[in-house]
């Protein structure tokens, strides 16, 4: 996509995606409705919550190198690829970003819940299993957004555009894996009916973000949807971490200093 530029001199948009249209985008919104429905379905077979083994010592240092080199990986491939597009093309002024802030006000508030909630199992758990929400919670929205879009991103590079493509967006699906990853760490995780409720109903919102041509969130439904199912992500991501039987309304009176009950 090409903007005009006083004096005759081309500029780039920003980069963002080229939205669906026609086929693809029913198509597209098909297939997520599909997987929004199979996950449904799973909750409604699932009837107590799932836990993944725990790994030892040796599997959980190999987890966080990997995490650690991952995300070390896609810090190197994102600087080249924007100095290639900064070699490439004359780039605009960013797109409004009015996702950011809800983003980590639900980052703050994710860690903040799963804190309070892993307190019956010790501070050092607490926290730590805190952490590992807050990071993998913005990756359950990102991978399947970012599988979404890869394809779609503009301005292209010359001349293989496809590769350079894969060289940002190959280590960063690598980030969002090996941080999801990091759930089996914890002990209060478990898959459970309300996080399978919750990961159906994100995709149900992205087909019908799809059906409207999963245009960049810079008009209020695009926004809308992408905030809607953002928070989904978020919810989906603290139902991970909510035990069985656990009293949501006795969490909200001990933050209100009404006293305590135990989990």
């Amino acid at each position: 996509m090409w903007l005009p530029r006083t004096g005759g001199t081309a500029v780039t948009a920003y980069g963002t995606w080229v939205s669906y249209s026609g086929a693809a985008r029913v198509w597209l919104a098909a297939v997520l409705v599909a997987v929004g429905v199979g996950l449904s379905y799973g909750g409604t077979r699932l009837r107590l919550p799932v836990r993944a083994r725990r790994p030892g010592k040796a599997a959980t240092a190999f987890m966080l190198v990997a995490w650690v080199l991952a995300i070390a990986t896609f810090l190197i491939c994102a600087v080249v690829y924007v100095d290639q597009v900064r070699q490439t093309h004359l780039i605009g002024t960013p797109p409004t970003d009015p996702i950011t802030l809800v983003t980590l006000t639900a980052v703050v508030a994710t860690f903040a819940i799963i804190n309070e909630m892993g307190q019956p199992l010790g501070q050092r758990t607490a926290l730590a299993s805190a952490v590992i929400g807050a990071l993998c919670a913005p990756m359950i929205f990102e991978l399947p957004f970012d599988l979404i879009v890869m394809a779609r991103t503009y301005p292209s590079i010359p001349p293989h555009p496809g590769l350079y493509r894969a060289l940002f967006f190959l280590p960063l699906l690598l980030v969002e894996v090996t941080t999801l990853a990091l759930l089996t760490l914890s002990p209060m995780v478990a898959l459970s009916k309300r996080t399978l409720s919750g990961l159906a109903a994100m995709f149900v919102v992205f087909a019908i973000w799809a059906l409207s041509g999963f245009a960049y969130p810079s008009a209020p439904i695009p926004i809308a949807l992408n905030l809607l199912s953002k928070v989904l992500a978020f919810v989906a991501a603290i139902t991970l971490f909510v035990p069985e039987g656990f009293d949501v309304g006795d969490l909200l009176a001990r933050g209100r200093g009404e006293g305590s009950t135990p989990v």
